[in-house]
């Protein structure tokens, strides 16, 4: 299997996936994506690299204007308790940098090496937007070809309701 990019957008081909590209300046927190999400149709998505008490990796995908209770978490997806994954582990694992998480990265990682959980709304969602690897892009697809693609390179998605806190 061909991994990164060139591996994703050869996996869109093969699977007939159809998707939406877009370039964009790049783009490290939900915050500075607010202008250029405007002009994207669709759900727009944060990523949560994260680590929980047992040593195991989580990719957490919500969608871009929730805040997650890391707190309730755990229970929601199975696992225990949470903290941000560093940084070299990202490297090691998904290939990519901070500001670039995207589920799409698990092209990268070995089956088994983490558990990638979608919010069950983006899961349903016809249209939700993630980066290509890089903060520079934005692929539009359903959620159900973001699961089909997981399964595809040996990951077995979780699919949860993912506990927010109320805004202030």
């Amino acid at each position: 299997m061909m991994r990164g990019e060139a591996g994703l957008l050869a996996d869109l081909h093969a699977q007939a996936i159809p998707f939406a590209a877009h370039e964009h300046a790049a783009v490290f927190t939900v915050a500075e994506s607010d202008d250029v999400n405007a002009a994207i149709p669709g759900a727009h998505t944060k990523n949560l690299f994260l680590k929980d008490a047992g040593g195991a990796f989580w990719l957490v995908t919500v969608p871009g204007e929730a805040r997650v209770d890391l707190k309730a978490l755990p229970a929601a997806i199975g696992c225990k308790r949470v903290s941000f994954g560093k940084a070299e582990d990202m490297a090691r694992l998904l290939g990519i940098q901070p500001g670039s998480v995207t589920p799409l990265a698990a092209i990268n990682a070995e089956p088994g090496s983490l558990t990638v959980v979608i919010d069950a709304g983006l899961a349903a969602a016809a249209r939700v937007n993630v980066h290509p690897l890089r903060n520079t892009g934005t692929l539009g697809l359903s959620g159900a070809a973001i699961l089909d693609l997981l399964r595809h390179w040996g990951h077995d998605p979780v699919t949860a309701p993912i506990p927010t806190q109320e805004q202030i």
